[in-house]
Parts: structure tokens; C-alpha cells; sequence
């Protein structure tokens, strides 16, 4: 470069410098001003050798992310200070010693929580994998304001990707759609949710987004013409009342246009809410803030008919992260819907800026200040550490793009749930101890079953029992990552307890049979029943699918093949190899897979890229030509396949015979007496494992008959149980139906 470019490029750096401090939304102190400068000689420092691939000093892009920081998302000193210098202990020889030393903790902290999920350098083509985003999403835990950047910072990368390769561009725009607008929208960053979903599909789908975008800027001047005649009419009205206001029209964003096409099988001509108006209105004090959005919507609808089924008003009920409005859906000129939103101008600026407008408009405490609700509603989702990484970023997924519905409590406190969301999920959100003791549930004061789906205005009470637990088909019925992290958990406890008792019964039972309960008599065992692990082993004993005569059997067997081998020695033949006798196959138990809530049996390959076995974790990939392809849930192409195709996902799993449950009917006779239906009752809900579907009693000249269908998991239990109730004083036959 000549001395001419390079005092050009220094006075351009000079100027998004005072840009920077003269765009930011909070007001600046002079203390902040100098950490700012002091981040800015440190950064430019640091960089002075480096280029991005469009050939432009690196400086830019931390000012840049740092602009966005400022101005777009309103973030204070520290943020600003900290998104100059996202980039340089990861890139340049600077260690976050020395940023602490120089800009202290709070600042260092933010660095390292950047660095620790940027690992991978630009120039090489990694897509981030499950394991990175899981890293990133746990630094939520160290300091939000790391994910904040994050996002500023991929924002800028997609705005100025362009002299990048095809096939990295795509990677980039997938992982964008995938978890960083999700994440943006969660935050109420709708704005930067927006930008990066058209640019996401800008380089997803060029094709898709030029035609909507020519589309738009087509009919740009027929809209804006109607958006005015619609806006004439309400503003008559309103200068009346002598309302201080503004309204804009604002284009729905190219990505939204296309998810309802897709959505609702229409061309882009057929979708009518292309637009919304926002009507914004001052107001000198809170207190009648909300009084003047009802009486603006009193105008509107004095003019033009409302739909009441999409009324949304969240002044009385904001969402969870922050966003308060009024949304009115009415019948506008020439037989058209139009969205009208009425916001007062804090209210915009909470929509516009996300958490960070609370700060501005609130006093006193920052953790009353929208910042603290929102970073416990994220910490549900990270809680359960222990899922491998797909399954945690689904399920962190899970509580990012949910829509919301708002429920009662039977006190009349109001909670915020996703849409779809059951009684468990409300169960859980209330605390996990009434979660776990979950018996019932009742809606509106009516007995619902625990898969209903809750709608908002709904009041909710759970009924608890000391005896009640978690069972499998719990999983069926929660959608809340919270609450099925939670019945997972109590699951795999429960698991370890049955498997302990397992663990005695087994050690008596092979006593009995003169072997020792020991590491090479476990393996043996494992082989013999073809199993996975010890944990299955005990488990199967503690519930009674591997019994006395199992045992026997394989008793019989292991004493058979040691006087194989000692025959063998005597004949000075070859030696059986040890891991001949306990070779353990592929586990017929685990024989079927089945894909779904609805647990259907498809046709399908196994994928040739991870070989998943009987047993693994796996989810199913829809193809294009080769019907359902089943891969396991920590394959290298996991992510790529959930970033990029995430609508032809589907479940499955590998069912497991001894976790299955079965139903059964039982028939019983016997002289009626006082209490003998209770003590049937009694034993069948003492019996461990053993649920009641259905019950049916009768009583006819003294002679009882009932019909009762339980569920179980295997032919063992079902005996026993039937011995139990053979047993109660009155009943001369039970039998299976």
C-alpha cells in the first residue's frame, strides 16, 4: 500500500471511531469514553498486520460488531470495550492476562467467553459442530452480554460475506438459521433476528430470495400507496384527540414471506399481510401509557372491523423478553387484512433494542430490570449438562423460537409457557418436587389427562401425590425442555435404584448356584443375555425380566463350556478364546426401531457415514431418493444435516423390549365382601411396576366379578401379580382374559 491509501485507511478508522461514540444508544461518561479508547489503541494495535479476505484492515469488523454493540442492541461501556477486543487474544499475540490486567475482570471474562467459542480459524472450512454451540450456550452461565456480542459479530460476518467461497458461505448461513436467530429472537432482538434470517436465506437459497426480493421491490410502490390511504384515514381521527404519534409502515421480512408460502402452500401474490402499520405514541407519564393504546385501538377499530380471533396484547401480559404491544389484525380498503401494532415510544425502543431498553426506562436494581426473568428462563435449558450435544442443542432449540401462551395458577399469578405446552410443563415451571409428584391435573376446574394442550386464559392446578413418579410415557406428554430434562433425569435415578436391589437379588441368586458375583461373571452374564452394560444387567433383574430360571440356564450353559475347554486341554486341541464365550452381539432386545411420537414402523437404511448399531441414540434423515436414512445422534454430519434440513428430521429410537410395557386383562370371581375392592386396588398399586388402565367391578346375588387391564413389562411380573391377588380373602380366580 502506498502512504497515500494508508493515511486514507487511518482517517476512515478515525471516523467509525467517532462514529462508534457518537451513535451509542446510552449515554456515555467520560470514564467510559476512556475505557473505550483505551479497547480502541489496543485493538488497532493489535491487528495493524492483519487483512480480512475482502482486503480491508481487520480493524474494521471489531469496530463494526462493536457499532452494532453501541447502537443497534444499546449495550453499555463494558460491551462496547469488549466487542473491540472479541478478536484479539484468539488472533494476534495479546493473552487475556493482559486484558485484565488492563480493562479488569468484567471485560476479561466477556473476552474469554468469545475466544472460547471461536476456536476455529476463518481460513478453515469447519462448520461449528454440536459440541461449539454447546460451549457457547453454556457461557450463558459466565455473562449473557458474551452471547450478545456473539451475535453482533456473526451479524457482520453475514452482512460481508460475499467474497467468501460458495460452499463456506452455505455453512455459515445454515449455522446462522440454525441457532443465531433463534437466539437473537429469544433475546428480543427482532431487528438483528430479521437481517440475519433474509441474509441466512440470502446464501441459503439465493435463487428463492431474489425472486421475493424483485417481487417486493415490484409492488413497492402499490403498497406504500395503500399503506398511505390506510393511514389517512386513522390520522384524522387521531389529531383530533390531539395525540402526539408517528406511523410507519413496515414490509414483512423476505424470510417470513417465504416460511408462509411454504407454510400455507401459496404463491407470493396470495400472501396478503406482506405489511404491517405501527402506530407509535408519546406519552408524558407510565401511568395512562396504557390507557392511550386501548383508546388508539378504539380508533382504529372504530374504522375498520377487527378479526377477534388475532387480537395479541401483550401490554397487560408482555412476552418474556420484554416485548410489550398491542397487535390488532383489521379488514383495511379493497377487502384486505392488515396487522396494526400500537406501541408508545418506550415500548418501541424495548422492541427495537431487546433487555438493554430496560435499563434506560427502569430504576434501582439491574436484576429487576428484564435482564434477570430472562437469563433464569435460560438457564432451564442448560441444566441438564449430561445429553450428548444434539440432543442438548434440540432441546435448548426447543425454548428459543416457541411461541408463547400465558396460563393461571389456581391463586391467579400469571405464568408464560411455549405454545403446546401441557399440564407436566406447568407442573415443572411451578418447581421440579410438583413436577415429580405430578398425579393429575385440572383445567378450568375439569380433570384434563397430562398430554393436554394448555391455550392461554386457561387456569391450571396440579394434583400432587407422595407416591406419584415419573414414568417413560411422561416423555410423551412434556415439550418443555425444562420438564423433560427433569423426567429424564428422575428416570436414570430411578433406573440406578431398581438396578442397585437388581445387583443383591443377583448375588443371592447365583450363591444359590455356587458362582460368585464378580467382574468376569458380570461380563459372562452380559454376553450371555446380550446386553450393553452392567447397569442392564442389574436392571433386568431388579424387575424380573431375567428370573430363576434364566440363571439356571445360563448356569447349565457356563458349566457346559468350561468342560468344553477343559476337554479341549486334555485333547491338547485348540483353545476355545475366551472372548468366543462371552462374545456379546448385537442385542436382539434391541430389535425394533420405531420413528415418532406416534412410535410408527418405517422402512429405512442404515446411514453408511456413522454405522449406528441397535441401541444407539439415533434420529431418522428423510431423503431425497433413498426413503429414511437412520444416523446416530453424534455423527460428524449431525449438525450440518440439523442446520441445514432441519424440517426432514425426524425421531426414532431402538426399543428395548425389557423397557417396553404391556397391556394385559385379568378377570376375577369370588365372594363379594366389605373392602375387597380396595385391597384389589391396594396390591396392584403396592406392586412395583405395575400401572391400572382400566377397572370394572360388579356384584350380582353375592358373587363379585371385575375386569381390570394393567400395564406391565414383562410375563414375570404379570405372574407374580396374579399370585398376589389369588391370595386376598374372597377371590377364588383370577385369570388372564
Amino acid at each position: 500500500m502506498t502512504e497515500i491509501e494508508i493515511e486514507k485507511e487511518n482517517a476512515a478508522i478515525a471516523r467509525q471511531y467517532k462514529e462508534l461514540l457518537r451513535i451509542s444508544y446510552l449515554e456515555l461518561t467520560s470514564e467510559d469514553k476512556k475505557i473505550i479508547r483505551k479497547a480502541f489503541d489496543v485493538a488497532v494495535d493489535a491487528h495493524k498486520d492483519q487483512r480480512r479476505k475482502s482486503g480491508e484492515a481487520y480493524i474494521f469488523h471489531p469496530i463494526a460488531v462493536a457499532k452494532i454493540v453501541a447502537s443497534e442492541i444499546g449495550m453499555d461501556a463494558t460491551s462496547i470495550a469488549s466487542a473491540l477486543l472479541h478478536d484479539v487474544v484468539e488472533d494476534t499475540e495479546y493473552t487475556l492476562e493482559d486484558i485484565e490486567q488492563e480493562f479488569g475482570v468484567a471485560v476479561a471474562r466477556i473476552v474469554d467467553g468469545l475466544t472460547k467459542i471461536s476456536h476455529l480459524k476463518k481460513d478453515k472450512d469447519v462448520s461449528l459442530q454440536a459440541e461449539n454451540f454447546r460451549k457457547m450456550l453454556l457461557t450463558i452461565n459466565d455473562d449473557v452480554r458474551v452471547i450478545i456480542i456473539k451475535i453482533a459479530d456473526r451479524l457482520h460476518n453475514m452482512q460481508t460475506m460475499d467474497s467468501m467461497p460458495a460452499h463456506k458461505q452455505v455453512k455459515i448461513a445454515s449455522e446462522t438459521l440454525y441457532i443465531y436467530a433463534p437466539l437473537a429472537h429469544r433475546i428480543g432482538l427482532y431487528n438483528i433476528k430479521t437481517e440475519l434470517e433474509d441474509l441466512g436465506l440470502k446464501y441459503t437459497e439465493p435463487e428463492v430470495f431474489n425472486d421475493i426480493q424483485n417481487k417486493i421491490e415490484e409492488s413497492k410502490e402499490e403498497q406504500q400507496e395503500y399503506i398511505d390511504n390506510f393511514s389517512s384515514v386513522i390520522k384524522n381521527s387521531l389529531d383530533k384527540e390531539d395525540f402526539e404519534y408517528e406511523i410507519k409502515g413496515r414490509f414483512k421480512s423476505i424470510f417470513s414471506i417465504r416460511r408462509k408460502m411454504v407454510k400455507q402452500g401459496v404463491t407470493f401474490d396470495e400472501v396478503y399481510d406482506k405489511f404491517a402499520i405501527r402506530i407509535i405514541y408519546d406519552t408524558e407519564n407510565l401511568e395512562n401509557e396504557k390507557f392511550l393504546a386501548w383508546k388508539i385501538y378504539s380508533i382504529v377499530t372504530d374504522h375498520f372491523r377487527p378479526n377477534p380471533v388475532r387480537l395479541r396484547d401483550w401490554i397487560s401480559s408482555p412476552k418474556s423478553t420484554g416485548y410489550e404491544a398491542l397487535h390488532i389484525t383489521v379488514m383495511g380498503p379493497k377487502g384486505r387484512w392488515v396487522e396494526v401494532q400500537i406501541r408508545s415510544h418506550r415500548m418501541h425502543e424495548i422492541a427495537e433494542k431487546g433487555y438493554a431498553a430496560h435499563f434506560k426506562y427502569k430504576q434501582g436494581d439491574q436484576k429487576e430490570q428484564g435482564l434477570e426473568p430472562w437469563l433464569n428462563k435460560l438457564q432451564e435449558a442448560l441444566e441438564n449438562q449430561e445429553a450428548n450435544a444434539v440432543d442438548f442443542v434440540e432441546e435448548f432449540k426447543l425454548n428459543l423460537y416457541a411461541k408463547e401462551i400465558f396460563v393461571f395458577t389456581p391463586t391467579g399469578d400469571l405464568k408464560s409457557l411455549p405454545k403446546g405446552a401441557t399440564p407436566l410443563d406447568f407442573a415443572f415451571s411451578i418447581h421440579t418436587q410438583v413436577g415429580y409428584h405430578t398425579r393429575g391435573a385440572k383445567v378450568n376446574g375439569k380433570l384434563v389427562p397430562l398430554s393436554h394442550e394448555l391455550k392461554s386464559g386457561d387456569q391450571v392446578e396440579i394434583i400432587t401425590s407422595d407416591k406419584s413418579k415419573p414414568n417413560a410415557n411422561w416423555l410423551d406428554y412434556a415439550t418443555t425442555s425444562r420438564a423433560r430434562s427433569k423426567i429424564k433425569s428422575s428416570l436414570r435415578e430411578e433406573k440406578k435404584e431398581i438396578a442397585e436391589d437388581g445387583k443383591e437379588i443377583l448375588r443371592r441368586k447365583l450363591k444359590q448356584l455356587k458362582i460368585i458375583l464378580n467382574e468376569k461373571s458380570i461380563n459372562e452374564l452380559v454376553g450371555h443375555f446380550k446386553l450393553k452394560t452392567s447397569l442392564d444387567l442389574f436392571y433386568r433383574v431388579g424387575i424380573g425380566t431375567i428370573d430363576n430360571q434364566k440363571l439356571k440356564e445360563f448356569a447349565a450353559q457356563r458349566s457346559n463350556s468350561i468342560f468344553k475347554f477343559f476337554k479341549n486341554k486334555i485333547r491338547r486341541g485348540p483353545s476355545i478364546p475366551a472372548e468366543e464365550i462371552n462374545q456379546p452381539e448385537v442385542s436382539n432386545r434391541y430389535d425394533v426401531l420405531v420413528f415418532g411420537k406416534e412410535e410408527e414402523k418405517l422402512n429405512y437404511k442404515l446411514s453408511n457415514c456413522c454405522n449406528p448399531i441397535p441401541g444407539d441414540p439415533v434420529f431418522g434423515f428423510v431423503t431425497v431418493n433413498e426413503g429414511i436414512k437412520v444416523h446416530k445422534k453424534d455423527c460428524p454430519n449431525a449438525v450440518s444435516l440439523q442446520a441445514n434440513y432441519a424440517y426432514r428430521i425426524m425421531n426414532a429410537k431402538w426399543i428395548d423390549s425389557s423397557q417396553e410395557e404391556f397391556t394385559a386383562m385379568l378377570e376375577f370371581t369370588g365372594i363379594d365382601n366389605m373392602g375387597l375392592v380396595n385391597e384389589v386396588t391396594k396390591i396392584i398399586s403396592n406392586n412395583m411396576h405395575v400401572n391400572i388402565r382400566n377397572i370394572s367391578f360388579d356384584t350380582n346375588d353375592g358373587i363379585f366379578t371385575g375386569r381390570i387391564m394393567v400395564i406391565v413389562k414383562n410375563n414375570t411380573i404379570l405372574k407374580r401379580l396374579i399370585t398376589n391377588l389369588k391370595k386376598i380373602n374372597g377371590i377364588e380366580k383370577v385369570t388372564r382374559a
